[in-house]
């Protein structure tokens, strides 16, 4: 039973960093910040997971697997408000976007049924 128990942690191990890794790759490879954001934002943390419940099946202690669990929370809570806050920060500062991007400003449309005060004015 421990054989298999070793086994699947390994296999969580190298998926983990399997994950981590193509992180990495795509912060390198990827043309702009919103593409490098992606790549990065969903691998770490499915990668980071993989790793917290390999070593969560290896602690002996309870108080080991809360101190994982609440890294877990932790980095499922912060690692997508972040990745939010560098995108919107790159759109505002108007970073730069690989040729070709799809590009829609949703920011100053206004709600359906409802109508924007003083727009007409700016742009006449």
């Amino acid at each position: 039973m421990k054989l298999v128990l070793d086994l699947g942690v390994c296999l969580l191990l190298w998926a983990g960093l399997f994950f981590i890794f193509a992180g990495t790759v795509g912060l390198l490879r990827l043309p702009d910040i919103y593409t490098r954001m992606h790549a990065t934002g969903k691998c770490d943390t499915l990668g980071t997971t993989l790793v917290l419940v390999a070593l969560a099946t290896q602690a002996v202690a309870y108080t080991e697997v809360v101190k994982l669990l609440v890294m877990g929370v932790l980095i499922y809570t912060i690692n997508p408000v972040i990745t939010h806050l560098i995108g919107k920060t790159a759109y505002q500062r108007h970073a730069e976007q690989a040729p070709g991007t799809f590009f829609l400003d949703c920011y100053d449309a206004p709600f359906p049924d409802e109508k924007v005060m003083g727009k007409e004015e700016q742009h006449a």
